[in-house]
C-alpha cells in the first residue's frame, strides 16, 4: 500500500485551476472563430502553461474554501498574474500548437 493510500486527500483542490478555466474561457471568446484552436490538447497545453506561471493557491476544507474565495476576491494582483499567464499561453499555443 502506497503511504498516500492511508489518507483522504478528496477536498484538495487548486483554486488556481479553476481561475485559470475561468480565464481561459473569457480570453477564448474574445478571438475571432477559427483563429485559434480549442480542440482538447491545445485548451490543456494553455491551462498547463498558465498554471505552471502562477502560484498555486490550494485549500482542503470548507473553511479553506470561503477562505480562499475571498482572499482571491481582493487580489487583484493575482487576477492579474493569472490574466497575463493565460495571455501569454494562449499566444505560445496559437505559434506552436502541439497537434499539428
Amino acid at each position: 500500500m502506497a503511504f498516500i493510500d492511508n489518507y483522504d486527500i478528496s477536498n484538495l483542490r487548486n483554486e488556481a485551476e479553476r481561475l485559470v478555466f475561468e480565464e481561459i474561457g473569457k480570453q477564448i471568446e474574445m478571438f475571432p472563430e477559427g483563429e485559434i484552436c480549442t480542440c482538447n490538447e491545445c485548451i490543456v497545453d494553455i491551462a498547463t502553461m498558465a498554471l505552471n506561471s502562477v502560484k498555486p493557491f490550494y485549500r482542503h476544507s470548507l473553511l479553506g474554501t470561503l477562505y480562499a474565495l475571498e482572499a482571491l476576491n481582493i487580489d487583484e494582483e493575482y487576477a492579474e498574474n493569472i490574466r497575463s499567464a493565460v495571455t501569454q499561453a494562449i499566444k505560445t499555443v496559437q505559434k506552436n500548437p502541439a497537434h499539428t
